[in-house]
């Protein structure tokens, strides 16, 4: 017999009963990550050649971690609450991590590599968020996460640690940040401009969107995105257009206007260019994302409305599409064996069961591809039989839940 201490005198079959139990125990709780639904969804949609496929989705602690095992449970006892995201907006990659601003909490990590989900470890104490918006990353690995209930620009290193904060709280509202070579662009939604800040010391360089003219003029600016060629982006949901700067502030023109047809806006937020200088707009109202080529045509768009937010490819008050190049390799399992891809495509949902949906970019392999001005003029072909069709009208928006 063996003493259990508070329990008295264990017997030696007892005892080999709850070993073997606890054995069981643990290898039924020995599951890793859900499986992703074995589905394949192409945009544009058959008879189109493919451009964008729906991969995977991220939304919680289940999408990434190992399930605990039955003896974790028994011993620790079930997690009072389901860990998950809540209404995020902002999202960036940096070796293998996925960081999401959940609005409602902080920055979020799915550690790709480690299969783990939890906080930026730096937004504690100095660092600690009140309401992240936007995430980016720069060449050397730092974060910067714009907070505007904090009011300001907090910034964390390649170790997600905190490094230090610029802004004065109260007189500006930054809603998104991006790192060009020495300088910082925020958008300040309060002011209705761009901030050009000092990269090393925060301080004020100029403002760019407040020159005085209605066309330039920026009214409600929300995120902020560069091309390769050294442009400014900025999407303003108040002119429901991306008006497009150089990196000194002169003005180069815009896409987009207030409508329902494809290539107008209704609700533009998040914004990102490509490395052929395709710019992606989500739009919050049509659930999708229309892609333009580099001289402002539309050339495609992906996503389709589900209130659930739960199926391959619905979006449900879209926020945040961010393109990363160098992450491609944990994403390759989800694609058709036939499908090429070149870059991820990453899209947050504020609402719904889906809440970071990851698309790859690319190509069938042994199929000859249009040349983006071929593809202009395939979509103005169809957009004319569309427009042609009995009862044909634009997409209704709907009314934006918030």
């Amino acid at each position: 017999m063996i003493w259990g201490e508070g329990f008295g005198f264990i017997s030696d079959n007892r005892l080999r009963k709850m070993t073997v139990t606890i054995l069981l125990l643990i290898i039924a709780g020995c599951a890793g990550p859900k499986e992703k639904p074995n589905f394949t969804l192409f945009y544009p949609q058959p008879p189109e050649l493919p451009r964008l496929q729906w991969l995977t989705t991220f939304t919680g602690a289940k999408d990434i971690e190992s399930e605990r095992s039955a003896f974790e449970k028994f011993v620790v006892g079930e997690e009072g609450t389901e860990r998950r995201l809540d209404k995020p907006y902002g999202v960036a990659m940096q070796s293998g991590k996925i960081y999401v601003c959940d609005t409602n909490k902080t920055v979020t990590v799915f550690d790709l590599e480690k299969k783990s989900y939890g906080p930026l470890k730096g937004a504690i104490g100095p660092g600690k968020l009140l309401q992240p918006v936007n995430v980016s990353v720069d060449k050397e690995g730092n974060k910067y996460v714009t907070d505007p209930v904090r009011g300001q620009v907090i910034i964390f290193d390649g170790n997600d640690q905190y490094v230090m904060a610029f802004g004065e709280p109260g007189t500006w509202k930054p809603v998104d940040a991006v790192v060009l070579e020495d300088r910082i662009y925020v958008a300040d939604v309060k002011n209705g401009a761009v901030v050009v800040m000092d990269k090393t010391t925060g301080a004020v360089l100029k403002k760019i969107g407040r020159s005085g003219d209605p066309v330039q003029n920026l009214f409600m600016p929300t995120n902020l995105t560069f091309d390769n060629d050294g442009d400014l982006f900025v999407s303003d949901a108040g002119k429901f257009a991306v008006l497009k700067f150089d990196r000194d502030g002169h003005y180069k023109g815009s896409v987009g206007k207030l409508g329902t047809n494809p290539g107008s806006f209704a609700r533009p937020k998040g914004i990102a260019v490509d490395r052929e200088n395709r710019l992606y707009v989500v739009d919050a109202s049509f659930d999708n994302v229309q892609v333009f080529s580099p001289d402002g045509f539309l050339l495609f768009w992906f996503g389709h409305f589900g209130k659930s937010g739960r199926n391959p490819g619905e979006l449900y008050l879209p926020a945040k599409v961010a393109i990363d190049y160098d992450n491609v390799k944990y994403f390759r399992q989800y694609a058709d064996p036939k499908f090429e891809i070149e870059y991820i495509v990453l899209v947050t949902n504020q609402f719904g069961d889906n809440m970071v949906n990851v698309f790859g970019f690319g190509k069938e392999r042994g199929k000859k591809y249009p040349s983006d001005a071929e593809l202009k003029e395939q979509l103005e072909e169809r957009l004319e039989k569309m427009r042609q069709q009995p009862g044909a009208k634009g997409n209704d928006s709907r009314k934006e839940q918030e």
